[in-house]
């Protein structure tokens, strides 16, 4: 259910993005225009993501997260009839008040079921979702664009509508059948569930002395270098990811069905990334953020690829390179974070990580555009974009040097 849940959440994300390559003609969008509104969201999600935390942790997720996907789903079908602008923002920035506390939302309330030497494996089993909807994405956008004309309607329009509306469906599914905690798993027996909650209980109290207060949890200096290395990684990924049909069309001539096997292409190759780092790294934290690092470099080559290739095989292994290893890479902060800061600061914790690490997601597609507008072309974009992926890595490893005195092994 949490994985259906966290595909439906980006599927409304970023399905503008293949919109875009319609409605910015229809209604007269420059790439400034797009840029603002893609930026907008990530602004109203961080704004949010504490305070939607903190109620998640006092009502429980299976309300909470409920509450959240109905309201993003009714606000994606929305956009669909937006004609200027300023409604365009008003959407986005809504939308990203609707999703969040989503995603820390989820770490939380998996920290609540698996103890931590699993957690980045159960992470990666929800986390699949985003190159699953990618793999979607390519595949639907070309025929639901084709519906251009139905009921009156663009095809861009209908995109947003088909794909707003498992969000709503979904979200009466989970307001009945998720359950908050162990106890109220219906198939773990009672042993099980006294093992469980036993050996949830004993990790929280190795982790340290836990504190109710808020201020200490934002301050916790994990909390805020891995926000660091999170922000460079989503400034990189987001300015990409919501221009990448476009980007993949100029630089390979394909139309839009071409275009969409690529991002399909991009989807697998994440997928297998995502599995493969789960296996291997996620058992220690020094280990995942090793691993993290070595994604933000090979994210940075295969920006490297992107910009100096200028051929149609180059954008293809560039592009798909940079969003497997910097999408994969992006599982591992809030895990590593779940796993250093005490339990009773997590929510919190949580939470001010990614809205740290949104202040890139929102620059990212806002630079990303005034640079395409003002140059003519994406390439200023790719270039500057290389040392921002590589300065992630490098944060990663400062973390990894800091935990070692924490976690030695």
């Amino acid at each position: 259910m949490i994985l259906l849940s966290y595909f439906v959440a980006l599927v409304d994300r970023a399905n503008i993005s293949f919109a875009a390559t319609t409605m910015n003609a229809d209604l007269g969008f420059s790439e400034t225009i797009y840029g603002i509104g893609a930026s907008a969201f990530f602004l109203g999600y961080s704004l949010l993501e504490v305070p939607s935390n903190l109620l998640l942790a006092k009502f429980g997720a299976r309300i909470w997260l409920a509450r959240i996907m109905l309201t993003w789903g009714l606000i994606s079908i929305l956009t669909a009839f937006v004609h200027t602008p300023w409604q365009f923002y008003a959407m986005r920035f809504a939308l990203g008040v609707a999703e969040a506390g989503f995603y820390p939302g989820v770490i939380f309330y998996l920290s609540s079921w698996f103890p931590g030497e699993h957690r980045a494996w159960a992470v990666s089993r929800f986390y699949i979702a985003l190159p699953l909807s990618y793999i979607v994405m390519g595949s639907i956008a070309a025929p639901l664009l084709a519906m251009h004309g139905w009921l009156g309607l663009h095809g861009w329009q209908w995109l947003l509508v088909v794909e707003g509306l498992p969000s709503v469906l979904l979200a009466m599914v989970l307001l009945t059948a998720l359950p908050d905690r162990p106890a109220s798993a219906r198939w773990l027996d009672d042993a099980e569930r006294r093992w469980l909650e036993g050996v949830l209980t004993r990790e929280a109290e190795a982790a340290g002395p836990a504190s109710h207060n808020v201020l200490r949890a934002l301050a916790n200096r994990f909390v805020l270098m891995l926000g660091l290395a999170n922000a460079l990684l989503y400034l990189a990924v987001n300015a990409v990811a919501f221009s990448a049909p476009k980007l993949l069309a100029h630089g390979t001539g394909f139309d839009v069905a071409g275009v969409g096997r690529i991002v399909s292409a991009g989807g697998v190759t994440m997928a297998a990334a995502l599995l493969s780092v789960s296996l291997l790294a996620g058992r220690t934290v020094p280990r995942s953020l090793l691993a993290y690092a070595g994604l933000m470099f090979a994210a940075a080559a295969g920006l490297a690829v992107l910009w100096l290739g200028g051929t149609a095989a180059s954008t293809i292994c560039g592009y798909i390179v940079f969003l497997a290893a910097g999408q994969t890479a992006g599982m591992l902060p809030l895990a590593i974070v779940s796993r250093l800061v005490p339990a009773a600061d997590r929510a919190a914790g949580l939470a001010m990580t990614n809205t740290i690490a949104q202040a890139g997601a929102f620059f990212g597609p806002l630079l990303w555009g005034v640079l395409a507008d003002w140059t003519g072309s994406y390439a200023l974009g790719v270039a500057l974009l290389i040392p921002v992926a590589a300065s992630s890595g490098l944060m990663g490893l400062v973390v990894r040097r800091a935990s070692l005195k924490l976690t030695p092994g």
